[in-house]
């Protein structure tokens, strides 16, 4: 077999081993916000893309509050975080396509349609309030050494656990009748067509990266056109990896497993002194206020996301696999997102704008707050740890 067919088998079809996976998307946020000067999320965008639709309907948004936080300048083709997204959509396909692993699934039951959509409008609302998801405060929001992202991180967990409960319940179990088989049935694969699909995963991968030089070299907009690379590598890791952050806290508390949970704070480790340094260099870290509305946010956030069965990175790439309920679930982010910038100007001050943005390295000093900040994900390590050998041991009782 040629250099070139195992390449293509082991990196391009196979899965991706989740933890170094996890590991390589800690460094590339690093480097991302080196050298975009912002940090990787997607929840910001998708309250635009709210906003934009709410204009198209004439809606004036000049007095909105949570629009002028969001900067409504621009589209999804001008802004870094819509050009990323845009890249992190095309990654996903070529990901999904390399695969093979394309096809129309639609929800199996009612319930499931209703739990994308009331579970993602909880989850954008939430996510929003907390001032980000489980990547601007958590994956991402920890490294930049903002206390509101562990508020929101212990906050969303406990909304995991209580979402992880509620959906256990008779009414969300989908009345599926199981048929008796007398043999196995044989897979079959449609040669061509996987061939085929392999063709257009590359034709899509190739696209954004010619779309990417052209901003970077043709166009002049050095940043956009990185913003764009960065999103490709950033959808193609959780696609091919099958990376999705409801699942590495939600499996803690129904299956006991946890290998990707310890591989997130290990991927967080990472980033954390890669942004470090960044910011010694000068890199202003993006600092979110330390309020209610963390807590609020971040409890909401982690209930939706349980209860719709995907966050903010999941639904994306399972999406254009072909499964539609994840479409819902995009759709209700989206509106959640909205909900949240309509009563933003009603709760804004009571719960956010009138509490402290606290950063790690002011407040205990530069060293002092990066070994703080290694010393609380040494924390959330031995937590996951503790409710992993917890569920183990109450298995084991039963």
């Amino acid at each position: 077999m040629s250099f070139w067919q195992n390449f293509k088998r082991d990196f391009l079809v196979k899965f991706w081993a989740p933890i170094p996976a996890v590991i390589a998307l800690g460094v590339l946020s690093a480097y991302y916000f080196g050298l975009t000067g912002t940090y990787w999320a997607v929840t910001g965008e998708f309250t635009r893309w709210g906003g934009h639709v709410l204009e198209a309907f004439g809606v004036d948004l000049s007095t909105w509050g949570y629009y002028k936080i969001m900067n409504m300048n621009g589209n999804i083709f001008t802004r870094v975080d819509g050009v990323m997204i845009i890249g992190m959509f095309a990654g996903c396909i070529a990901a999904a396509f390399w695969g093979n692993n394309v096809k129309l699934r639609m929800p199996v039951s009612n319930i499931r349609i209703f739990q994308a959509l009331i579970g993602g409008i909880i989850a954008g609302f939430g996510a929003r309030l907390g001032m980000g998801c489980n990547l601007a405060s958590f994956f991402t929001g920890i490294p930049q050494f903002s206390f509101h992202a562990w508020m929101f991180t212990l906050a969303m967990i406990v909304g995991v656990y209580l979402g992880a409960k509620f959906s256990l319940l008779p009414f969300f179990q989908s009345k599926i009748k199981l048929k008796k088989v007398s043999c196995a049935k044989t897979l079959e694969t449609d040669t061509k067509k996987v061939k085929n699909f392999f063709t257009l995963g590359t034709f899509a991968f190739l696209a954004i990266i010619i779309w990417a030089i052209f901003l970077i070299f043709i166009q002049g907009s050095t940043k956009l056109g990185m913003a764009m690379l960065f999103g490709s590598a950033f959808g193609l890791a959780i696609a091919k990896a099958q990376i999705c952050f409801t699942s590495a806290f939600r499996d803690i508390f129904t299956t006991g497993r946890s290998q990707l949970a310890k591989a997130i704070v290990i991927g967080m480790a990472v980033a954390t002194l890669g942004v470090f340094s960044y910011i010694m260099m000068g890199q202003p870290p993006k600092i979110m206020w330390a309020g209610p509305n963390t807590i609020i946010g971040g409890i909401l956030f982690g209930f939706g996301i349980v209860l719709a069965g995907g966050c903010e990175c999941g639904w994306m790439y399972r999406a254009v696999e072909g499964q539609v309920h994840f479409w819902i679930v995009g759709i209700g982010n989206v509106i959640g997102a909205t909900l949240l910038a309509f009563v933003w100007d009603d709760l804004s001050l009571s719960l956010a704008t009138s509490w402290p943005k606290i950063n790690l390295l002011e407040s205990f000093g530069n060293y002092g707050g990066l070994f703080l900040n290694y010393g609380l994900l040494l924390i959330l390590f031995i937590l996951v740890l503790v409710l992993e050998k917890r569920y183990l041991n109450k298995s084991k009782n039963k």
